[in-house]
C-alpha cells in the first residue's frame, strides 16, 4: 500500500500511528494479495497525492471506489480513460452542461479538477472486485474523517460538497464559518432525479470562490 507524503502526511501522520490505522494497514494489505482489489495499490491516495492539502479550495466526497475492472482510481467518480462513463457520472457531466454549458466529454477522467484543488476523495478507500462497500467498517472511515477534520480546520475558505447521505453525514463535522456547504441528492439514476438536477453546484462553487478572491476552476473537461 503506497503512502500518502508531502503536506497531507504532515497533516495527517498521527493517524498512522493510532491502532485503528496499524489494523487498516494488515488488513488492506492482506486482502491486496489473496484477492481482486481497486483501485490498484498505488493508486489508493490519488486524491491526496493529486491535490495537496495547501491547494484544496473544493472538496467533493465519495462514498466507496467503483468495484468493477478498470474503473477506480483513487479519486471519487473518475474513471481512467478508455473506460466508459459511468452511470453516476454521466448524470454529474449533464447537470455541468445544464449548469455551466459544459461540453460534455468523451471519457470520465476527472484529472483536471483534482490537480485545480478539487479533492476528489472517497469516504473508504479501496473495495472488492465486483462488491460495493465490501470495505466499509474496516478503517477507513476514520481515516477519511481525520481528512475531514483537517480541512474543516483550514483558515480559509472551502466548498465542500456533499452528494447523498453518507456524504452528508459528514456535515457534523463542518463548523468553520469560512467554508461552504453544498448539499443535494446523490446523482446516481436511482436519486438524480429527486434534487441533484439543477442543484446547480458548479456555479455556486465558482460564485463563492469569486467572492472570496479565489481563483475559480475550470470545470471543462476536455
Amino acid at each position: 500500500m503506497a503512502g500518502i507524503n508531502g503536506d497531507w502526511y504532515e497533516a495527517l501522520k498521527d493517524e498512522f500511528k493510532k491502532d485503528y490505522y496499524k489494523n487498516l494497514f494488515q488488513t488492506v494489505n492482506q486482502e491486496y494479495h489473496t484477492r481482486l482489489i481497486f483501485p490498484p495499490a498505488n493508486d489508493i491516495f490519488n486524491a491526496f497525492h493529486l491535490t495537496p492539502l495547501k491547494d484544496v479550495k473544493v472538496v467533493i466526497l465519495g462514498q466507496d471506489p467503483y468495484h468493477n475492472n478498470g474503473q477506480a482510481h483513487g479519486l471519487c467518480f473518475s474513471v481512467k480513460k478508455g473506460v466508459e462513463v459511468p452511470p453516476s457520472l454521466v448524470n454529474i457531466y449533464q447537470e455541468l452542461h445544464d449548469d455551466l454549458g459544459c461540453e460534455i466529454p468523451n471519457h470520465g477522467c476527472l484529472t483536471k479538477w483534482a490537480e485545480q484543488g478539487v479533492l476528489m476523495l472517497n469516504t473508504v478507500l479501496t473495495v472488492r472486485a465486483h462488491q460495493a462497500n465490501s470495505h466499509r467498517g474496516i478503517g477507513w472511515e476514520e481515516f477519511t474523517d481525520a481528512a475531514i477534520k483537517v480541512l474543516n480546520a483550514q483558515d480559509r475558505p472551502i466548498v465542500f460538497i456533499l452528494w447523498g447521505s453518507p456524504a452528508q453525514r459528514k456535515k457534523v463535522m463542518l463548523n468553520n464559518p469560512k467554508h461552504l456547504i453544498l448539499q443535494a441528492p446523490h446523482p446516481s439514476p436511482l436519486s438524480a432525479y429527486r434534487g441533484f438536477f439543477g442543484s446547480k453546484p458548479f456555479s455556486q462553487t465558482n460564485r463563492f470562490l469569486e467572492e472570496n478572491n479565489v481563483e475559480p476552476v475550470d470545470w471543462q473537461i476536455d
